[in-house]
């Protein structure tokens, strides 16, 4: 363990030279030893990294920024504090997302985001309150020419930012339900109309919501997802069903009249998976189907959703 704390120290030491080929090589090695040896994740960081590579994310250099922009991802797996403590980390992060003209970094500091807001929660207020990252974020969702690949990171990290419950009206005035309704509908790739559900279905749990949903036709698109006709997978309709009974339960009695109101025209859907789906989806359906039928149901529990693939993407380092 010395040998590699001692390789660290060497390697952080580098990336203040004068010289820009020495700061790349070292990049290049802090990039491919924090890969491969989770170990060496703490001792890079206690090494004094963290403020360097942040700073290299406001460089000119997309082979610079891609490498210091994945170090800090391999990081972010298991030295999560070492980030967050470092002054200016979360600008640079907002910074090489909106200006960075490399996809890899894009995707690189998306899926940072992630790593912080699906393994601590006490993050998700602090992120939640950078406007900037998640207007950036939406921005990324809406963009016709981005990669499939920064869509879904940029995605993951919109749904940890929304499980903070506060963090759901700042997303809401932001544009996020136009902008996550217009990608549902424009995208027919399974993996981003699920991940954007599931976002949708968390953005849902706020009274802000309702206004928002009924002006982007986001109930009427939810309830074309669950007409059996469409085929669309299971965890899409499961999020379709968690997005209705959220904005049942918080959008007042227009959110519950618009739920009703679709929920009758896709009723057979909606009982299909509470027989079929999985044992979460099954229960909220069934709580659906109760509003639906008689307009009873629990409408102060407002649940959280979960990627079923986020502890795979916690553990992937590039």
């Amino acid at each position: 363990m010395e040998v590699k704390r001692r390789t660290a120290r060497n390697l952080v030491s580098k990336l203040s030279s004068v010289s820009e080929q020495t700061r790349t090589d070292a990049l290049c090695e802090l990039r491919l030893i924090s890969k491969h040896d989770p170990d060496s994740r703490p001792l890079i960081a206690d090494a004094g990294a963290v403020p360097y590579l942040s700073e290299t994310l406001y460089g000119s250099s997309p082979t610079i920024q891609e490498n210091a922009s994945a170090t800090l991802l391999n990081i972010s797996i298991s030295s999560r504090a070492s980030l967050m403590s470092t002054r200016g980390f979360l600008d640079a992060l907002s910074h090489a997302l909106s200006h960075s003209p490399s996809p890899t970094v894009v995707q690189s500091c998306a899926a940072t985001l992630h790593s912080l807001l699906i393994a601590e929660d006490t993050y998700r207020p602090i992120i939640g309150s950078k406007r900037d990252i998640l207007y950036t974020l939406l921005s990324i969702i809406t963009d016709n020419n981005a990669p499939p690949r920064s869509i879904k990171d940029a995605l993951k990290a919109l749904f940890g930012v929304a499980l903070f419950p506060l963090n759901r009206a700042s997303l809401v005035g932001l544009g996020a339900v136009p902008a996550l309704v217009s990608l549902i509908v424009r995208d027919a790739r399974t993996g981003i109309v699920e991940d954007a559900t599931a976002v949708l279905a968390q953005i849902a749990g706020c009274e802000e919501s309702e206004e928002a949903m009924r002006k982007a036709g986001g109930v009427r698109v939810l309830g074309d997802l669950l007409d059996e006709g469409t085929g669309a997978s299971e965890r899409i309709r499961e999020n379709a069903v968690a997005a209705l009974l959220n904005l049942a339960r918080c959008g007042g009695e227009k959110g519950r009249k618009q739920v009703k109101e679709m929920g009758a025209k896709v009723i057979e859907g909606i009982t299909d998976l509470t027989k079929n789906g999985s044992a979460k989806g099954k229960t909220k359906a069934a709580e659906l189907l109760k509003i639906v039928v008689d307009g009873y149901g629990n409408q102060s529990e407002v649940r959280d959703f979960r990627f079923n693939t986020s502890s795979d993407f916690m553990n992937h380092s590039i």
